[in-house]
């Protein structure tokens, strides 16, 4: 199991945009076996520092979700946007959970 949390920030004016990126990516998401990853996002109370948490049964799989092209369009329009330098990547190694059908 890879589980990965990625974190930045957007300028206000962005935020909106960046929402919608998401939504169209996670749309496409949909289309795949969703019992292989699960892919969530959060904004924090700012509402421009948004948090992604995915977790993927193995590297083929993580592979697969992240070259989905709406995806990396989504990535290529964040970046571009002009990221204040706040991009985190944390990989996660699970102890423990309630979710017992978790990857």
């Amino acid at each position: 199991m890879i589980s990965v949390i990625v974190a930045y920030q957007v300028k206000p004016a962005y935020a909106e945009q960046n929402k919608q990126h998401i939504q169209r990516f996670l749309n496409d998401f949909k289309e795949l076996d969703s019992s292989a990853f699960q892919y969530s996002v959060y904004t924090k109370e700012d509402q421009v520092s948004f948090v992604h948490h995915s977790i993927y049964k193995n590297e083929q799989v993580q592979t697969e979700v992240l070259n989905v092209p709406s995806f990396q369009e989504f990535q290529r329009l964040r970046d571009e946007s002009g990221l204040n330098g706040t991009h985190t990547i944390e990989f996660l190694t699970l102890v423990g959970s309630t979710d017992e059908n978790l990857i």
